[in-house]
């Protein structure tokens, strides 16, 4: 593995040791930056699944400012610091060792928000979209951010969640690539659309 372009490119990044991980191809990742960038003027990302941070490192190296890293295994954490410091992209990085769900409540408390999330849980758990509803309430999202969802290809995730379209999606084998887009005023249109029709059934 390695970084496929901008300002790390073709630094060599670790694989995390076993094979609990199922790190995103090169191809894959090319493949997938170009429909959400290819590059980046700023922002902020979070790469919840990081495993070796190669997805969250790309989007450093191709132009965010600053990227979260979050992982429930020390291995995973231990190669994410490893590859950020192998791209020189580490002041830029936080870094957390947590599960997904408290991972979300701890970025709210800190009051941050992202541009752009990077959603690749293990193929046995179907949550991504509960996710990103977790997301938006805890206001964790920007206004037309954009989330990566990485999946098995033989599992669909809904075109639309409550808050969300899907743009684009892509299969690769066993691996599918759904791009969601966060739209925040069709969601409060939706939700004063409901309060309405709450106050009109009294």
């Amino acid at each position: 593995m390695r970084v496929v372009s901008g300002s790390a490119k073709g630094r060599p990044l670790k694989s995390v040791p076993g094979t609990g991980t199922r790190p995103t191809t090169d191809k894959v990742k090319e493949a997938m930056f170009s429909m959400i960038g290819p590059y980046f003027d700023g922002g902020a990302a979070l790469d919840l699944f990081a495993g070796t941070g190669g997805l969250g490192i790309e989007a450093l190296s191709r132009g965010m400012d600053q990227a979260v890293f979050v992982d429930m295994e020390q291995k995973s954490i231990d190669t994410v610091r490893a590859n950020l410091k192998a791209a020189k992209v580490e002041a830029q990085a936080e870094v957390y060792r947590n599960d997904a769900g408290r991972a979300l409540s701890a970025l709210e408390k800190r009051g941050r928000s992202f541009d752009l999330v990077f959603l690749d849980p293990p193929y046995r758990l179907k949550h991504g979209n509960e996710l990103m509803l977790a997301m938006v309430q805890k206001g964790l999202l920007r206004e037309d951010a954009v989330i990566v969802l990485e999946h098995e290809s033989s599992y669909e995730y809904p075109e639309v969640i409550p808050g969300f379209r899907r743009t684009r999606q892509a299969v690769y084998g066993e691996t599918a690539v759904s791009i969601y887009k966060y739209e925040a005023s069709s969601q409060e249109e939706a939700g004063n659309a409901k309060e309405g029709n709450d106050e009109s059934a009294d």
